[in-house]
C-alpha cells in the first residue's frame, strides 16, 4: 500500500524538485568565502528579495546536488516513518450500505423496468457490461420468509426478460401466467402435477450429436439414482449406458421424427430378450441391430449395442431389467404423451419474451428428474443458439428462477454454468432455505457456487446454524467505541472512566436469527480499487 501511495504522489514530488534546485541556486549565489552560517543566512534573505537576479557561481552545482540528496533523503524518511493507520477501522471496517448509493451505482436508470428487484428499495441492472455484475442471485430464507412473495413474484411481474421457472405447487403460474400472456409473452408449462395440462417436452428434439445422447443418458441415470446410493462396481451403470445409448442413437439416426421419443425406446427394449440357457438365441432387437450392422458396420449405435452384448446371459438380463425399471415413468400413458412431442423450443427463450413454468409437486420428488433433464437441455440449447446465431450473447436476457432449488436435480456441469452464463446474458437465481442445502448437494463445490453469485439476499426466518454463522462471517466486524467506569468506595474513594475501541460483529448470530420479517440482508459484490 505504501508503494502505491508513493507512486501516486511521485508526480507531486517531481514537480517540487525545480523549486528545490532554484532555492539551492539562490543559496549558492548568497555564499561567499569566509562567511559563517549566520552571515550566510542573512545574505540568503537579502538575495531572496530579488530571487531572479542571481548567477552561476563555483558553489552552484555543489549546492544543487546536495539539496537534491537531502530532498530525496527527506522523502525516504517520510515514507519510512509513516505508520499504517486506519483510524476508526482498527478492528474492522464493516458497515451498512446506503440504498441510494447502491441504486446510483447498479440500477439501470435509462430503462427503469429493466432491473432485478432485490429489495423494496434496491435494484440491479441486467446489463452486466454496465454494472460489472452477473445476474446470478442466491436467495436464502427459511420457510415463510417470503422467498416466493417478495422475490419471485415481483421479479416475474416485472416482465422484463425471458423466464425459466421452477414452480412448486403451480403458485407462480397461477399468479403470473395470465399477466405474462397479456404482456405478449409466449407461456409454456411443463406440469408434473397434472400432465394433462402440460405442454410437450421431448428430450429427443434437442439431440444434435452423439455427445448429446451420452449427456442426456448420463443425466438420466444420475438423476434417477438415489442420492446416497453407492456402487462398488461401475460395470452395471456403464452397461446400462451402452444399451440406452444404442437404442437412442438408433432412433435418432434411423427412425422418423414422430418415433423419436422415450415411448418408442421402451417399445424397442421390450423386444430385447435374453435366454440364459441358449447363448445362440437372437431376439428381434438383436436382428434389428444385425440388419443395421450389415448396412453400416461402423454405425455408433451398432458399436454401443455390441458393448452391451458382451455381457453373459444372466448379466444381460439384469441389465435389461435395470434399464426398464429406470425408464418405467414413460410406461405411464400421461407421461409418455407429454414427452412424445416438443413444444418448448428452448433456444427461442433468448430471442423473444417467453416464459416456461416447470410445475412440480412438493410431496413427491420421484418425477423431478424430468425437470433436471429439461434444465440440462435448456442450457445446452441456449448456449448453442447464442454461439451459432448471436455471436455468443443472447439478445433477450434469460432469468432462471429456481424456487426450491434443492428439490430438483441440476445439470452435472452446474457450477461451470454458473461461472459462464453471464457472458451469454443468462442469470441463475438459486432459492434455498439454508446454506446446508447447497453443501449437501455440492460438498466440494458449494463455496464456488456461492462465489459465482454476485448477489446474495438473506431473508431470515431460520435457525439453521450453518446459515447464521455464514451470514455473520460475511457481514464482518466493525470498530466501536466503548466506555468503562470504575469506582472505589471508602475514605479515599475514587472513580474513573475509560474510553477505548474494540471490534464487534456487525450482527451477532442472535441478531441475525431474530431478523425482522420485513427486513433483509443484501450483499452485492463490491470491488476495491488500488492504483496499479
Amino acid at each position: 500500500m505504501r508503494q502505491n501511495d508513493f507512486r501516486s504522489a511521485a508526480p507531486v514530488w517531481a514537480a517540487l524538485s525545480p523549486l528545490v534546485l532554484w532555492l539551492a541556486a539562490i543559496a549558492a549565489y548568497a555564499y561567499e568565502d569566509g562567511m559563517n552560517l549566520f552571515q550566510w543566512m542573512g545574505r540568503f534573505s537579502q538575495v531572496l528579495e530579488r530571487p531572479f537576479a542571481i548567477g552561476w557561481t563555483p558553489y552552484t552545482l555543489k549546492c544543487m546536488l546536495g539539496s537534491l540528496l537531502l530532498y530525496g533523503c527527506g522523502i525516504a524518511l517520510y515514507y519510512s516513518s509513516r505508520e499504517n493507520r486506519r483510524p476508526g477501522e482498527e478492528y474492522g471496517s464493516a458497515k451498512w450500505g446506503n440504498p441510494k448509493e447502491l441504486n446510483r451505482k447498479y440500477m439501470d436508470h435509462r430503462h427503469k423496468d429493466a432491473n432485478i428487484i432485490l429489495t423494496q428499495r434496491v435494484r440491479l441492472g441486467m446489463d452486466g457490461y454496465i454494472t460489472q455484475r452477473n445476474m446470478n442471485v442466491l436467495v436464502v430464507g427459511g420457510s415463510g420468509s417470503g422467498k416466493t412473495r417478495f422475490f419471485c413474484k415481483p421479479n416475474i411481474y416485472s416482465a422484463n426478460c425471458s423466464y425459466l421457472i421452477t414452480d412448486p405447487k403451480g403458485e407462480l403460474l397461477r399468479a403470473a401466467g395470465a399477466l405474462l400472456a397479456a404482456q405478449g409473452y409466449e407461456v409454456r408449462v411443463f406440469n408434473l402435477i397434472d400432465p394433462s395440462q402440460s405442454d410437450g417436452y421431448n428430450p429427443f428434439s434437442y439431440i444434435h450429436s452423439e455427445k448429446d445422447v451420452l449427456t442426456l443418458i448420463d443425466n438420466l441415470i444420475k438423476n434417477t439414482t438415489p442420492r446416497n446410493a453407492s456402487s462398488n462396481d461401475p460395470f452395471w451403470e456403464k452397461a446400462e449406458i451402452a444399451l440406452d445409448s444404442a437404442l437412442m442413437l438408433y432412433l435418432v439416426s434411423e427412425a422418423p421424427p414422430e418415433e423419436q421419443n422415450f415411448e418408442m425406446l421402451i417399445y424397442m427394449m421390450n423386444f430385447a430378450e435374453v435366454r440364459e440357457e441358449d447363448d445362440q438365441y437372437r431376439s428381434p432387437l438383436d436382428m434389428l441391430f444385425r440388419a443395421l450392422e450389415e448396412e453400416q458396420p461402423n454405425h455408433v449405435a451398432v458399436k454401443q449395442y455390441k458393448a452391451f452384448k458382451q455381457a453373459a446371459g444372466k448379466t444381460a438380463k439384469s441389465i435389461l431389467v435395470s434399464a426398464a425399471v429406470r425408464l418405467a415413468t414413460f410406461n405411464i400413458p400421461q407421461y409418455a404423451r407429454m414427452t412424445m412431442v416438443d413444444e418448448m423450443d428452448f433456444g427461442s427463450l433468448g430471442e423473444k419474451k417467453k416464459a416456461i413454468f416447470c410445475v412440480i409437486p412438493v410431496d413427491d420428488s420421484s418425477m423431478n428428474y424430468l425437470v433436471g433433464m429439461l434444465y440440462t437441455q435448456c442450457f445446452q440449447a441456449l448456449y448453442r443458439r447464442a454461439d451459432e446465431k448471436h455471436n455468443g450473447r443472447l439478445p433477450v436476457p434469460v432469468r432462471v428462477i429456481q424456487d426450491e432449488w434443492a428439490n430438483v436435480a441440476q445439470p452435472e456441469s452446474y457450477p461451470k454454468i454458473l461461472a459462464t452464463c453471464r457472458s451469454y446474458n443468462i442469470g441463475l437465481n438459486i432459492i434455498v432455505q439454508n446454506i446446508q442445502q447447497i453443501k449437501a448437494l455440492y460438498e466440494k463445490e458449494w463455496e464456488s457456487i456461492i462465489g459465482n453469485c454476485d448477489t446474495l439476499l438473506f431473508l431470515g426466518g431460520g435457525n439453521e446454524p450453518t446459515s447464521l454463522e455464514f451470514i455473520v462471517k460475511l457481514l464482518g466486524k466493525e470498530t466501536i467505541a466503548t466506555r468503562t467506569r470504575g469506582q472505589t468506595k471508602g475514605h479515599s474513594g475514587s472513580s474513573s472512566t475509560n474510553f477505548q475501541q474494540t471490534g464487534r460483529d456487525l450482527m451477532t448470530i442472535d441478531e441475525v436469527r431474530k431478523l425482522d420479517t420485513h427486513k433483509a440482508i443484501l450483499f452485492i459484490r463490491v470491488q476495491w480499487y488500488e492504483v496499479k
